[in-house]
């Protein structure tokens, strides 16, 4: 359940006319551009930057990119941007960075066909490269077999599983494991290709067979490289909510928090399933999600991502 909470009806040129505003003169009305665009879906923001592109001939995004500055830019722009466009930018960010692979896992394992499509279309567009093709040409070996596999996966969308395959493909990994062979060809070949469905159904066979689940095996085995862009797949495949609560948690009790990873975490889920995130989080840590943001956070910053957390100062 998504935690933005926005109008069913909006005017797109009067905001484009209010961010106008916000944006001009000396100095920004930061407070304004939170209150519209902080509550405002996808498709309502896209009709507010073309609305603004026709009224002033400028490009939104570009204005605020120039008029805001720090961790409240960054969320800002990535909010502002439609989803795939914004997932093609947080890929070639992390392709670049070398050796930031989970953020790559992330939208490769947690979107559907049609999403992780729209995106691979978006960065044509944007880099004028494909995405499978940058990441391939810094990355080699096992880690790009694995992730240029699952960033070109289109995987079933059904419920229907195969409880026989379920049960010897539990079989195959768990030997795997065992025997130390984590970048056997079965195992990518079953993490990218198999539905999101059927692979819930073998990594509970696993646990069901062989007494501990797939992750937690894998965590004992020293980590490298490989194994931990294995598990991440898995953990974004089996259950992405529980995933991201993790992230949330890791970036909040950070010394000095990590905001590139709330940010994504918030901004990402936010028309999704950020609620439920919230939810898990509140369970796990006894803590409101948005209380935690709020005490780790500060300004402008910390008043745009409560707003889409469905909160307010």
């Amino acid at each position: 359940m998504a935690s933005l909470i926005a109008p069913e009806n909006h005017v797109p040129s009067e905001d484009a006319e209010a961010l106008y505003k916000a944006c001009k003169g000396w100095g920004t009305n930061e407070k304004a551009i939170i209150s519209i665009l902080g509550h405002r879906n996808a498709a309502q923001r896209k009709q507010i930057r073309l609305a603004y592109s026709e009224l002033f001939q400028e490009d939104l995004v570009k204005r605020l990119e120039s008029e805001l500055t720090g961790d409240f830019e960054k969320a800002v722009y990535r909010w502002v941007l439609d989803p795939e466009d914004r997932d093609a930018v947080l890929a070639n960010v992390a392709i670049r960075k070398s050796g930031d692979y989970h953020v790559i896992v992330e939208i490769a394992c947690v979107l559907s066909s049609e999403e992780l499509l729209a995106v691979r279309r978006a960065y044509h567009a944007r880099y004028k490269h494909s995405l499978e093709e940058d990441l391939a040409a810094r990355t080699t070996g096992d880690i790009r077999k694995l992730l240029v596999g699952l960033v070109t996966a289109f995987r079933y969308e059904g419920d229907e599983i195969n409880t026989r395959l379920a049960n010897s493909e539990a079989d195959i990994l768990h030997d795997a494991i065992k025997g130390k062979a984590f970048n056997h060809e079965d195992v990518i070949r079953i993490l990218t290709t198999r539905s999101k469905a059927q692979l819930m159904a073998t990594f509970n066979r696993y646990r069901d067979d062989h007494g501990s689940s797939i992750t937690k095996d894998l965590l004992e085995e020293p980590a490298d490289e490989f194994k931990t862009v294995l598990r991440t797949a898995i953990r974004c495949l089996n259950d992405h909510k529980k995933y991201y609560e993790k992230i949330l948690r890791n970036a909040i009790k950070k010394v000095g928090t990590d905001e590139d990873a709330l940010t994504r975490v918030i901004v990402t889920r936010a028309e999704k399933d950020l609620n439920d995130i919230k939810e898990i989080y509140y369970k796990r840590n006894s803590v409101p999600l948005d209380q935690a943001v709020a005490k780790d956070t500060s300004g402008d910053y910390k008043a745009f991502l409560l707003a889409l957390l469905g909160e307010e100062e």
